[in-house]
């Protein structure tokens, strides 16, 4: 079954396989399309399940390895000051978490400054940074190449 469901609709939403940072048994790292704020991260559970509730031990299990790997990663590549998950699955119906890097002051990437527009409140889910295709290019590949 776990195979089959790696590709459920919500994985293939976020541009998988295409926007692969990093796969693990249970879990998909993606990049997110549009970036409220820079090395914003799409968490999505490869097991074809619509609630919480129902994943694997070894999904739960596995979710803190990932979590560890994506504070580890981000935060040393862009000094975040807070991170937020939202696991709002109203669109997208299978598990998954918006991973949303947090920054008081403005992160510079590629000669571009990345505004956090909802700061110090919730994430402003309906901005998108814009970055090019060039920049996401790079931001993918400085992810891929920066995860433990």
């Amino acid at each position: 079954m776990l195979e089959k469901a790696k590709f459920h609709s919500t994985i293939k939403k976020f541009g998988y396989p295409d926007s692969l940072i990093k796969s693990y048994a249970h879990w998909n790292v993606l990049l997110r399309p549009k970036q409220p704020t820079l090395g914003s991260l799409v968490l999505v559970c490869k097991e074809d399940h619509m609630a919480f509730s129902e994943i694997s031990r070894d999904a739960f299990d596995e979710m803190r390895g990932c979590v560890r790997d994506i504070e580890f990663t981000l935060k040393k590549l862009f000094e975040y000051d807070k991170i937020n998950y939202l696991m709002l699955m109203m669109v997208d119906p299978h598990v998954h978490y918006h991973v949303i890097p947090r920054y008081e002051q403005a992160p510079v990437f590629k000669d571009m400054t990345c505004q956090d527009t909802g700061w110090p409140g919730q994430p402003d889910l309906g901005h998108d940074l814009n970055l090019s295709e060039e920049h996401m290019d790079a931001l993918q590949d400085l992810l891929i190449k920066s995860w433990p």
